[in-house]
């Protein structure tokens, strides 16, 4: 039951922050949003400590908690860097590419289709972000997982709270263009393909989109 709450906590404000119902910088008192659940203060605690692992929110000490501010000049780094790696990430697949790897990259963007189809913004978004973990992954490198994982958090909110359905159901397309040319063994198509997606992707997030400011109760209801 306490696990239930607290997923239901977590999606209900991930749904709320994403659907612009939350402006950034809104504080998020436990005790207003126990009484709105109808659960205990610990269990909220809990749900705000889960999206700030997801650097939806920002808990400050003796303050509370905050949905995050993202940062544009910060979000613009973090995909400059991702180009990097990620481009010398596909390079290196192309030359360890088996049937098995293909056919579970197949798999994750049959699964972003049909999120993006269901418009289900958080689980769409989860599942095109974690598409270039899951080529580190299954390159066996960790490390590479890891350090992707920590860069892509790090714009999560913004592309939670800023990317389109349309430019979501362009993503999970180029997705399948780029496991093509990986099945295809074609290096120099999927460095490309991989390249320009990130280059989209930035592109597509709409940084001046006005947000509007509405209390818990009301963002929730």
């Amino acid at each position: 039951m306490e696990i239930s709450s607290t997923h239901h906590i977590v999606a209900s404000l991930t749904k709320a922050i994403v659907e612009h119902r939350l402006q950034p910088g809104t504080k998020l008192a436990e005790q207003k949003l126990a009484d709105h659940f109808g659960v205990s203060r610990t269990l909220v605690r809990q749900a705000l400590f889960q999206l700030s692992q997801n650097r939806l929110i920002r808990l400050e000490p003796a303050r509370g908690a905050f949905v995050a501010t993202p940062s544009v000049a910060e979000a613009k780094q973090v995909f400059a860097v991702r180009r990097m790696l990620e481009t010398e990430m596909t390079r290196a697949f192309v030359q360890s590419v088996t049937p098995a790897k293909i056919k579970a990259l197949r798999e994750h963007v049959a699964e972003e289709k049909e999120a993006v189809s269901n418009q289900d913004v958080a689980g769409r978004t989860e599942l095109l972000r974690d598409f270039h973990v899951r080529m580190a992954e299954l390159m066996g490198n960790q490390v590479l997982a890891e350090l992707l994982r920590e860069l892509i958090s790090r714009c999560a909110l913004i592309t939670l709270m800023y990317q389109s359905n349309t430019a979501a159901e362009h993503s999970s397309e180029e997705h399948a263009e780029i496991v093509k040319a990986l099945a295809a063994r074609d290096e120099a198509m999927a460095v490309r393909l991989m390249n320009e997606h990130l280059i989209h992707v930035e592109e597509t997030l709409t940084f001046d989109r006005k947000v509007p400011a509405n209390d818990i109760s009301m963002a929730l209801s």
